[in-house]
């Protein structure tokens, strides 16, 4: 008893914790970063209560687990969006594709004089961050903010509650790959309720729909399957990732329903023309923010240099892991996708907060205390020349302290990860 109502005490100070997050992020009062940082702290540090309550006590059920989940998404869904302003682009976005047919081609700069735009997504577009970039993202998510568009016009309420309710079903789906108490660990998590529910990044899409092709390939639906991995691939490029590893359980059914449902999701953007790689091209090529090998790799090599050799090395550790991983085949358990993505964000020369989402639903099944202070330490990020409003910074800029300290924490999160991987496998006296 004491156990279930420690649960429910960190789930109701959870609550009111996004509650005031709330309450501070409506416009007349402003939720300013120092104030976000100290909730957000706070948040976590109940959050690590409610972990270590399910894993070393008596285990949590699915119902409590479940409800408060809810809870936590439903007060998100009353909130502003927490610095961030992506989702004018994803509004814009789903408007293009309803009215026009492609959210491709064009970018949203080119409609600033143009007296046609529909009045609810004016502004959006005024609001739209690197208006002279087209947009970059996949047809899956695409899809996503055309129905959240269908729904209501130029409101975000309907793409947070399309976005938390797929987020939802990630979260039954982990309930059939692991125990509740590892599940908590994403249901939970601070950084999943601010980036989706909260703030409605789209990225959750990309996990959910490769679970949701693992599981039924283990239930030998290898159609339906193949079809969720190409959702899951035309979401992000990063997707890809996954193919090597899925392909080897698919078959020729389910890779076969994978090219096909590949090429139907791009099919009517093709037919126009334009599929968003000019948009991705640029994003490749011009971005930097907060990097981790790639900013230390930069100190002494080129740009371009930089991102072929951590591209190569990348390369070699998914081929060796595609190897050892293929020792297991025909029955290999669910692809280390928090280890493969986790890679990918090391040498990338970008990594929001919100990426982490394409690692996380994967660390719950597999825990490691890397990739949960890792969701913590990100938030550093937010800290730059906008959102600290140091006229000293450029907008996306971060203080000489914030990459040290966030890298730090997280490295150090790695060194406990083999200290205990050394104590497991270490030989015991017999």
């Amino acid at each position: 008893m004491k156990h279930i109502a420690g649960i429910h005490a960190a789930g109701f100070s959870l609550a009111v914790v996004y509650g005031l997050m709330v309450w501070l992020a409506e416009p007349k009062l402003g939720l300013d970063l120092p104030s976000f940082g100290r909730l957000a702290l706070l948040a976590f540090a109940v959050y690590a209560a409610a972990c270590y309550l399910a894993r070393k006590q008596q285990p949590v059920s699915a119902a409590t687990l479940l409800t408060w989940s809810v809870v936590f998404r439903v007060i998100g869904l009353c909130g502003q969006p927490i610095l961030e302003d992506d989702y004018f682009r994803y509004l814009w976005d789903g408007y293009r594709l309803v009215t026009q047919g492609t959210p491709y081609g064009q970018a949203p700069s080119a409609f600033f004089s143009d007296t046609t735009v529909a009045k609810a997504l004016v502004p959006a577009l005024d609001q739209i961050n690197h208006p002279d970039i087209p947009t970059l993202y996949g047809p899956a998510f695409e899809y996503v903010f055309g129905l959240a568009y269908w729904l209501a016009p130029g409101q975000l309420w309907p793409l947070k509650l399309l976005l938390s309710g797929i987020d939802m079903g990630l979260i039954v789906l982990l309930l059939r790959l692991t125990t509740p108490a590892k599940t908590l660990l994403y249901a939970w998590n601070p950084l999943v309720i601010k980036e989706i529910a909260f703030t409605a990044h789209p990225d959750g899409l990309i996990p959910a729909l490769l679970l949701s092709s693992w599981l039924l390939t283990r239930r030998c639906n290898y159609l339906p399957a193949g079809l969720a991995l190409a959702a899951a691939v035309s979401a992000k490029v990063s997707g890809w990732l996954m193919l090597p590893f899925f392909g080897l359980v698919l078959g020729r059914r389910g890779l076969s329903a994978f090219a096909v449902g590949y090429f139907l999701l791009y099919l009517p953007f093709l037919w126009q023309g334009q599929t968003g790689l000019d948009g991705l091209t640029v994003f490749v090529q011009q971005f930097e923010f907060n990097s981790a090998l790639f900013g230390i790799a930069q100190l002494w090599l080129p740009g371009a240099w930089a991102k072929k050799i951590l591209g190569v090395l990348f390369l070699a550790g998914v081929g060796a892991y595609w190897l050892y991983y293929l020792r297991k085949h025909p029955n290999p358990a669910l692809p280390r996708g928090d280890w493969l993505f986790g890679g990918l964000l090391l040498v990338s020369p970008v990594i929001n907060p919100w990426y982490l989402l394409w690692l996380l639903p994967f660390a719950a099944v597999y825990p490691s205390v890397t990739a949960w202070v890792a969701s913590a330490a990100v938030l550093l990020s937010y800290a730059t020349g906008l959102n600290l409003e140091d006229p000293s910074l450029t907008p996306y800029q971060h203080p000489a302290w914030v990459r040290p300290v966030e890298f730090g924490l997280i490295t150090v999160a790695l060194a406990v990860d083999c200290y205990l991987a050394t104590i497991k496998t270490r030989p015991t006296r017999g």
